[in-house]
């Protein structure tokens, strides 16, 4: 937009944490979005004039996202695709493994570990849930880096608050 091309940005219908039709950055900088549900969506709601797409939350669209990247790329349009490459288990997190393999170029940005304050890689699920996608913000998920990454739920200890006490019963001498 910067360079006064012609710029789309699609996202999931799935992502409505912060906005419907805006994606929203955690510092809160938002941009205009088209909301699909589905890759192919992309290319029905496509302007032919668009020199940029940009495709949002790449982790849920699925297979068919590497295909539309290339139709895109190789049809001219810069594409530009931005998702998480890793799950809440730390396995890869498709179809990001894919679209790594066909991009010409990959930024990968890293956050802050919520624990220790290292460079973060993984996202660590803090509710309870086996379902590979589950939609949330803060207070669902958290930055950790390597080390202080649990694949998965992270366990949960059992606190001893109150030990019972043991106590002797008096003796008839004292």
């Amino acid at each position: 937009m910067i360079a006064r091309k012609r710029v789309q940005v699609f996202k999931p219908v799935l992502d409505d944490r912060y906005s419907h039709d805006e994606i929203v950055s955690h510092g809160a900088q938002r941009l205009k979005a088209e909301v699909v549900d589905g890759a192919r969506r992309i290319l029905e709601r496509l302007d032919w004039r668009t020199q940029v797409v940009g495709v949002d939350e790449s982790n849920f669209y699925g297979e068919d996202l590497v295909e539309v990247a290339q139709q895109l790329a190789d049809s001219g349009k810069q594409v530009i695709i931005a998702g998480l490459d890793t799950d809440y288990m730390g396995r890869p997190f498709h179809p990001m493994p894919e679209l790594l393999c066909v991009a010409e170029a990959i930024t990968k940005t890293l956050a802050i570990c919520m624990r220790c304050g290292n460079p973060a890689k993984h996202t660590q699920r803090l509710v309870e849930s086996n379902d590979l996608i589950v939609v949330g913000a803060a207070g669902m998920y958290e930055a950790r880096c390597r080390r202080c990454f649990e694949p998965g739920i992270p366990r949960q200890e059992t606190f001893e608050f109150a030990r019972p006490r043991v106590t002797a019963a008096p003796t008839e001498n004292g």
